[in-house]
């Protein structure tokens, strides 16, 4: 598979490290949205290779409710901390996984 650097992969299944990331920013994604989420399941996820990685990952977060969030993970060589760049309320299961500006 070639991996083009600055493109953002396809959409695929969130697997443990797309769940990981989502563990480690919970709690700023609840400061920023101002709520609990009694459920936050990483659902899909699509990522971006920068100068670090941009991820994409849809969350479940009740029944038939999804938030979207946008997280910038840094090299391992410059700590690999997690920075949480935004978040997109009130999706659907259908609604695309589309980087936006938050």
């Amino acid at each position: 598979m070639d991996i083009k650097v600055g493109a953002w992969s396809h959409t695929k299944y969130a697997d443990k490290e797309t769940q990981w990331i989502c563990d480690q920013v919970r709690n700023l994604v609840e400061g920023k949205t101002n709520k609990i989420y009694q459920e936050f399941k990483a659902a899909l996820s699509r990522d971006q290779l920068v100068n670090g990685t941009n991820f994409l990952i849809k969350v479940r977060v009740g029944e038939r409710n999804y938030i979207h969030l946008q997280v910038y993970q840094a090299l391992p060589c410059h700590g690999g901390h997690l920075e949480l760049s935004g978040v997109q309320g009130e999706k659907t299961q259908d609604d695309p996984l589309e980087p936006f500006n938050n």
